[in-house]
């Protein structure tokens, strides 16, 4: 368990950030590439309305953590000595993106996206777009948008492949959600279901049907490993609640009993 976490430790960090994210994202809301952008018309001021409604947008991360740039000063804010770095080209995304999204990079160029990317071929934006970036699901495996590139048999086989393994960590999040409702501390948990739904998501971008079907056991096992942690903590509660539940119970049957001793006694008088 504990190899998991060292093996992952750049997702885990994402985890603990996401913790003050609220924190994070008053922080977006200072920027002035936000504050400018907003003030603009057509295609200057989309980013913003498309941004505030991202997965980015929930976790804090603003327009300088892509383009880079000083966000608290409007004349220097896209000043290449501050770090501005503009908008990418077709063929510098996957290196854009992939300075946060470093094992899906390596997996993409691994693949035959990838090595088609300097004739034209898809890269991120082409499949998650740029500023709506929306939380990773297979729902965006889907016949619409694989249908503008290719036919859709090939991404369809990969989708079925890695459905159930992905409805069982779907399941793991939601179970897992419940259980910090109660008060359970669950983020070491959350920590490797994160990490292992980042890894397994990574392999849709290998587009290899056999890759994926190979490896899907694996992390069905451990996934299957969290869910036998969690089922252990769910059993405990609800011992907890029957032996709370016996406990009131006894409590109340003894008060009844003391009531009626002491109504003997005064019916005895």
């Amino acid at each position: 368990m504990m190899t998991l976490m060292v093996r992952n430790i750049g997702a885990l960090i994402v985890v603990f950030l996401l913790a003050g994210s609220g924190f994070s994202a008053a922080l977006a809301a200072e920027s002035v590439c936000l504050q400018c952008h907003a003030g603009l018309e057509g295609r200057l001021a989309a980013p913003v309305a498309a941004w505030d409604s991202s997965i980015h947008a929930q976790n804090g991360i603003s327009c300088p953590d892509c383009h880079g740039g000083d966000p608290t000063d409007f004349a220097m804010a896209m000043d290449p000595e501050r770090g501005f770095v503009g908008v990418p080209g077709h063929g510098e995304i996957p290196e854009f993106c992939g300075r946060c999204h470093v094992g899906v990079k390596e997996d993409y160029f691994d693949s035959g996206h990838g090595r088609a990317l300097h004739s034209g071929g898809p890269q991120c934006v082409t499949c998650h777009g740029n500023h709506a970036v929306q939380t990773a699901s297979l729902a965006l495996i889907n016949r619409e948008d694989c249908s503008r590139c290719h036919e859709y048999g090939r991404a369809e086989e990969i989708k079925a492949a890695m459905l159930d393994t992905d409805r069982l960590l779907a399941g793991i999040q939601s179970d897992l959600d419940g259980l910090a409702k109660t008060g359970i501390r669950v983020r070491e948990m959350e920590g490797e279901t994160f990490a292992l739904r980042n890894d397994f998501h990574r392999l849709f971008h290998t587009v290899d049907v056999e890759r994926v079907r190979e490896q899907t056991a694996a992390f069905q096992q451990r996934g299957g490993e969290i869910r036998t942690e969690i089922e252990a903590v769910q059993e405990e509660l609800t011992t907890r609640k029957l032996l709370g539940a016996g406990a009131a119970g006894l409590l109340f049957l003894v008060s009844v009993i003391c009531f009626l001793i002491r109504k003997t006694y005064r019916d005895e008088e």
